[in-house]
């Protein structure tokens, strides 16, 4: 059965965002910051979160069920679903089995399977995990599927602009229309504690952004080297940033997508790559000699080398940006929003390209790998994946919310976290049909679950 998975990656792609955001312009103010901080300084336009009755049980749920009726699978077809979320709900019992529901329906539930986390890598893991199942001797032939869903969310202060709230999914098999290049992937692994979680009776992360910031490129760094030397070894030829067509990151802020390709071009230059031209050489040259180390915290280097790589990072990787900078950091999403907006915008004209991606997760873990792009066949075609993903329409749909009610919503939220015996205001009249949305936690901490219909409501509720 292996032997005939071949291409394996991502079949299909369906994406939920809350229809709740707040503008980052109009935070600057209510913050008090100078104009330009989180516009400008973080590169964003507005964020996406959570309101009383969405959380990351109810968006999967949300997106699964969308995915499945958007292409026509039966969910008898799922042999695996594996969740990627760092939002920790249970520390039991998985996402995954939240998700049961809706295959238990059609009777199926030998699913393997579970949740992975780690920071913002869980969903890169949960990834890996069905595409290593669908290429091995265990695979049955029936599709994997994939889940990220977060809510990033931040105490008050100057991480809060970073937030954000999504959910994708993705159906992983053969011939695939974005397809594996399973030879090139380079990981970097090791202990640091730049945001971490310790206190679970918070969903607030403790966040080193200055060391945060370095490990990211840090770990850039050594994941581009050991992807490199791998091309180069099975290619027989250098690689650069210029055999990449597109260069998606994660992206927990658009200005550090920014710096991040830059360094990409930094190392080509440290490198010798034929490609850097003699005037990109000449700018970079004052850096050559720099240390890892001093490197990272040269604000010199960093202009510079943005600068020679603006050329490139304007038709490379701007058009990966388009969710991240609409909806925020969306932790295990944030990667495959980005994946979303190349396909929304460049969908025409993928074929036969290569996607070179960037997962990072604090603490710290981080793999770079690369995609090759197929035309695919109906459904699975490009075309399809992006008509049904409607990007464009469903960042229209959505209902800006003045900075004080977001803030009113996330004490609410801190109020209500790990807490029991509560009923929501089951405001669903943002929602559009099919989302699914929490109604009560009863005294047992076990989560109610409704989804909003045209007309009728049907009731979901915890293996209930």
């Amino acid at each position: 059965m292996a032997s005939e998975a071949k291409n394996v990656g991502i079949l299909a792609m369906d994406i939920y965002f809350p229809p709740n955001c707040v503008l980052q312009e109009e935070l600057e103010t209510h913050d008090g910051v100078s104009k330009g901080k989180y516009t400008i300084g973080l590169g964003q336009e507005s964020m996406a979160f959570c309101t009383e009755v969405e959380d990351v049980i109810s968006m999967s749920l949300t997106v699964v069920k969308s995915l499945l009726k958007n292409y026509n699978i039966d969910p008898k077809c799922i042999g695996r679903l594996e969740v990627g979320s760092e939002t920790v709900i249970d520390k039991s019992k998985s996402i995954k089995t939240w998700l049961m529901q809706i295959f238990e329906e059609s009777g199926n539930t030998d699913i393997e399977g579970v949740d992975s986390s780690n920071a913002c890598y869980g969903g890169t893991a949960a990834l890996f995990n069905c595409v290593n199942w669908v290429e091995s001797n265990s695979w049955d032939g029936r599709y994997g599927l994939v889940v990220c869903t977060d809510s990033a969310v931040y105490a008050e202060g100057p991480a809060r602009p970073t937030g954000g709230a999504a959910a994708i999914a993705m159906l992983i098999g053969p011939n695939a229309p974005i397809s594996f290049e399973s030879k090139y992937r380079g990981s970097h692994m090791a202990h640091v504690y730049d945001f971490y979680k310790p206190d679970l009776a918070s969903e607030y992360p403790v966040v080193d952004g200055k060391l945060s910031q370095t490990c990211y490129l840090m770990a850039l760094d050594s994941c581009y080297n050991v992807f490199c030397k791998k091309y180069e070894k099975n290619e027989g030829k250098q690689f650069s940033i210029f055999d990449a067509d597109y260069v998606v990151f994660h992206s927990p802020y658009n200005k550090l997508v920014q710096k991040s390709f830059a360094r990409l071009y930094y190392n080509d230059f440290l490198r010798n790559c034929s490609t850097v031209d003699e005037e990109s050489r000449e700018k970079l040259a004052p850096y050559a000699g720099l240390s890892s180390e001093e490197s990272y915290q040269s604000r010199d280097l960093e202009k510079a080398s943005q600068q020679v790589a603006k050329n490139l990072y304007d038709s490379k990787v701007q058009p990966t940006t388009l969710i991240p900078k609409q909806v925020g950091n969306m932790y295990t999403a944030s990667l495959y929003a980005a994946l979303a907006s190349i396909i929304h915008n460049r969908h025409e004209t993928l074929a036969g390209q290569r996607i070179v991606m960037f997962s990072y997760g604090s603490g710290l873990t981080s793999t770079m790998f690369s995609f090759k792009i197929n035309e695919g066949q109906h459904p699975f075609s490009l075309l399809n994946i992006a008509n049904i993903m409607d990007v464009s329409k469903k960042l229209k749909a959505r209902h800006v919310v003045p900075p004080k009610k977001f803030v009113e919503t996330l004490k609410l939220m801190e109020h209500r976290y790990g807490a029991k015996d509560f009923v929501t205001s089951q405001d669903t009249s943002l929602l559009s049909a099919g989302t699914y949305y929490l109604t009560h936690v009863d005294s047992m901490y076990r989560r109610f679950y409704d989804v909003k219909g045209d007309s009728v409501t049907t009731a979901i509720s915890n293996g209930h």
